[in-house]
């Protein structure tokens, strides 16, 4: 009788040794899974985040350092991992690393500028996407509307106010009698930008003429042929003249001819003036719709675009104003170098 309540007295012992080890390990889980998300501390979670860049250039790559950052301040450093990728405009690399990116099963997409967008939408309508450098998400085809979405799709946009940069135009250029309206024909949100522009160049009563480029191989021959018949030339958010505005510039300033963008980093590059939001602004601003789908549980379908409306300054590159010999109306301002 002793040798057998010693038995059954060990093995009641034993069993309450292991339920309360279980116990432990389980309330150590529960406590990672359960810890804070705010002010930067690790979730339990590691959330992995697909980045598509269409091409490198200093708007782009400030939007996508602006993402990341707002991003790390709301997960941590150890609460995100990041796969950049940069497609080096090429529309095949697009498809190539979207396609990669649902294959490895990321939890969300960003997508930076339109091809790269469109060709992450055309990979998956189940992974959230968040796009970035978009003028209008209607017009890349990607959202039934920029306030209801209503599809996995939705993000920051980079329109800036068209009607207050033609207006700078003619307060810079009051003389002005034909405006060349320049940009690449790829691109669906120059086209968009277009548009606005000639509406607000007609209301002004002033003449324009569109030259489209199809590549950055056709840069030099069309803005040569726009400054042949024109005395100032606009320029939309286009990644393709943005990434070529060295060419603009070795053309356009030697001959006399004011260059007015859409984007600061090309004003910087070789326009004479601009009037742009920031692009990290706008690319923090893409973080933060991030953060909501994955922590918060945010549909896509139900965000409206955001748009950034603070900081827009207009600014002007002295290079460029010097060599013109225009001097800048009071209030804008020069870009710091």
């Amino acid at each position: 009788m002793k040798k057998n309540w010693f038995t059954k007295a060990a093995a009641l012992a034993m069993t309450a040794v292991l339920a309360v080890a279980a116990a432990g390990c389980g309330s150590s889980s529960d406590a990672q899974d359960d810890s804070a998300t705010e002010g930067g501390e690790t979730t339990g979670d590691v959330y992995k985040v697909g980045i598509i860049q269409q091409m490198e250039h200093d708007a782009l790559d400030a939007a996508t350092e602006g993402f990341e950052a707002a991003l790390i301040e709301k997960l941590g450093e150890d609460g995100v991992e990041f796969d950049y990728q940069n497609a080096q405009g090429e529309q095949a690399n697009c498809t190539t690393i979207t396609t990669k990116f649902v294959t490895d099963g990321v939890d969300l997409i960003m997508a930076n500028a339109t091809t790269a967008l469109q060709a992450a939408a055309a990979s998956t309508g189940d992974i959230p996407i968040v796009g970035t450098s978009i003028t209008d998400y209607i017009t890349a085809g990607v959202v039934e509307s920029n306030d209801a979405p209503g599809t996995n799709v939705t993000g920051a946009s980079d329109l800036a106010p068209v009607d207050q940069q033609i207006a700078l135009l003619l307060e810079i250029c009051p003389d002005v009698e034909k405006v060349g309206i320049f940009y690449c024909s790829a691109e669906p949100n120059s086209v968009f930008q277009s548009e606005l522009a000639q509406q607000y160049l007609d209301e002004a009563g002033v003449a324009w003429e569109e030259f489209t480029a199809a590549d950055s191989n056709e840069i030099q021959s069309v803005i040569t042929n726009a400054i042949s018949s024109c005395d100032c030339i606009y320029i939309p958010t286009d990644n393709t003249i943005a990434n070529n505005m060295e060419i603009v510039k070795n053309v356009a300033l030697p001959a006399g001819i004011p260059v007015i963008c859409g984007e600061e980093n090309m004003c910087r590059n070789g326009g004479l003036a601009t009037l742009s939001i920031s692009y990290y602004d706008m690319g923090y601003k893409a973080g933060e719709m991030a953060y909501e789908i994955l922590v918060n549980g945010a549909d896509p379908a139900t965000m409206p675009i955001e748009y950034v409306s603070e900081n827009i300054v207009a600014k002007y590159n002295v290079e460029a104003a010097e060599t013109l010999g225009i001097t800048m109306p009071e209030g804008i301002v020069p870009i710091e170098e």
